[in-house]
């Protein structure tokens, strides 16, 4: 009884698989297979954005989910197949909600916008490029929570990683 489910389920397994995408399911990785490594250099910041140490949290941020969510290994420029080398180009926040009582800022979201660009270190190709790609994250100045901006920018810079990370997936 075991042998003859375990002979269905991988039936079914192989069925689905298959190595051209217009025949069906395809059982393949999500990032392309011919890059094994990402170098990523510190980021700049655009000359209006005054948040200061935010393109290191950024570009640590970036290593961490490289190296978290996909199969490349994150190296120096001079041994990396790619490089993802991009700019914060704006920081601005706004109020979401104010408290009825004080009138003051009940909640805060804060807007990082970015542009980058994947590059192909071996052929020069651009494998991914966005501009003005944006993230926020949100905060709670006021008591009895009390956080302050750098919360809030703390997880518009994970999402803005996240999202840039997932942008280097191949097409579907």
């Amino acid at each position: 009884m075991r042998s003859a489910l375990g002979i269905a389920l991988l039936g079914a397994l192989l069925a689905g698989c298959g190595s051209d995408p217009t025949r069906g399911y395809v059982a393949g990785g999500l990032y392309p297979e011919t890059v094994q490594t990402v170098a990523v250099p510190i980021w700049t910041r655009g000359p209006e954005v005054y948040r200061r140490d935010l393109e290191f949290r950024l570009t640590e941020a970036l290593v961490k989910r490289l190296e978290l969510d996909t199969p490349y290994k994150v190296v120096g420029r001079d041994q990396a197949d790619t490089v993802l080398e991009g700019s914060i180009v704006a920081v601005d926040q706004q109020v979401l909600s104010y408290n009825p009582d004080t009138g003051e800022p009940r909640d805060l979201e804060i807007r990082l916008v970015v542009s980058y660009r994947w590059t192909d270190l071996r052929t020069g190709e651009v494998l991914a490029e966005r501009e003005n790609f944006r993230a926020a994250g949100v905060y709670y100045p006021t008591e009895p929570v009390g956080q302050d901006a750098f919360l809030g920018s703390a997880d518009a810079v994970n999402l803005l990683a996240q999202r840039i990370v997932e942008t280097l997936e191949k097409p579907w």
